[in-house]
C-alpha cells in the first residue's frame, strides 16, 4: 500500500492530527505540519516526498523506529520515522517515500 501513497493523499490532511502507535495500547498524538515533494516534477511515476509531523512535547521523543501511523481517514500503515528536533511548539519527526 505505501507504494501506491502520493503528496497529494497526504496534502489533504495537512494540520490534521495523527496517532503514532508505540505500544499496543499507547498512542502519540501529532501534527502533519509538512508535505514536501523532492527531486523534480518530470520524474516517472510516484516522485519522492517527505512527511513532517510535530508533537506537543518538545523535551521527550520516540526514537527512530517503525510505527504504525492512524488517521481517521486513511487505512494504518507502517512507517519509518525519524525524530528531526523540536521546534518552538514540539518534537517534530520526518518519514521520507522515495
Amino acid at each position: 500500500m505505501l507504494d501506491k501513497l502520493t503528496s497529494a493523499d497526504f496534502a489533504a490532511h495537512l494540520n490534521q492530527k495523527f496517532h503514532i502507535r508505540y505500544q499496543p495500547a499507547t498512542t502519540l498524538e501529532v501534527e502533519l505540519i509538512e508535505v514536501t515533494k523532492l527531486g523534480t516534477e518530470d520524474m516517472p511515476g510516484r516522485g519522492p516526498f517527505s512527511l513532517t509531523f510535530r508533537s506537543s512535547q518538545r523535551n521527550s521523543y520516540l526514537p527512530q523506529h517503525v510505527y504504525t501511523l492512524e488517521h481517521n481517514q486513511m487505512e494504518k500503515m507502517e512507517l519509518f520515522l525519524v525524530p528531526i528536533g523540536p521546534d518552538e511548539v514540539g518534537m517534530r519527526y520526518e518519514a521520507i517515500f522515495t
